[in-house]
């Protein structure tokens, strides 16, 4: 789909301490990565290095936004620990940003 542009809703898990996930969007996710791992991300930078687990490509931004917030809600870290995490650990701590 030459020029057309997708927004990811990505969850990452920290490498160094796996109880903490975060979950964002972007429309650049290789750079995002990047910028979480090199401390750009307030509130990411103190867990880092991060690893990308799940992330969902929408053609659609304002559906994108929805699935964030959506995934940062109680019933969202529910569905998420239970169908897009690879191994959800028992009373994990959600780092979010304010959206």
């Amino acid at each position: 789909m030459a020029g057309h542009s997708f927004t990811y809703v990505y969850l990452l898990r920290s490498e160094i301490d796996p109880a903490k996930v975060y979950v964002g969007q972007s429309r650049d996710l290789r750079q995002r990565l990047a910028d979480h791992n090199a401390g750009k991300a307030k509130h990411t930078s103190k867990f880092r290095p991060w690893r990308i687990e799940t992330y969902v490509a929408f053609s659609d931004h304002d559906k994108a936004l929805a699935f964030e917030r959506y995934l940062k809600s109680a019933s969202g870290i529910a569905f998420a620990n239970k169908r897009l995490r690879s191994n959800p650990l028992k009373g994990t701590e959600s780092e979010e940003c304010p959206s």
